[in-house]
């Protein structure tokens, strides 16, 4: 079992600024000459990506949680948003 779910968003955005970490180094070195213009690029893809991946994750559990609760509970259907549950 798992300590923790995974957030494949934040692995993303980590993934992001490890490339951002790697090209300002690069381009302090002197190994590489790069535009501001690419940063900006890397830094909004990276976090346009991360929020796909965040919203994909969100909607795939909810559905599965959806999923879960309406097999355990033959009876009434169970309610997943809030703490009442219907019945």
């Amino acid at each position: 079992m798992l300590r923790h779910e995974f957030r494949p968003g934040r692995a993303v955005a980590g993934l992001t600024m490890l490339v951002l970490a790697g090209g300002y180094a690069g381009d302090a070195a002197g190994d590489w000459e790069a535009p501001w213009t690419f940063f900006l690029g890397v830094f909004l893809g990276g976090l346009w990506l991360a929020a796909t991946a965040t919203w994909t994750a969100y909607m795939l559990r909810r559905r599965r949680d959806a999923r879960k609760a309406s097999t355990e509970n033959r009876e009434a259907p169970a309610s997943t948003r809030g703490s009442h549950a219907i019945k």
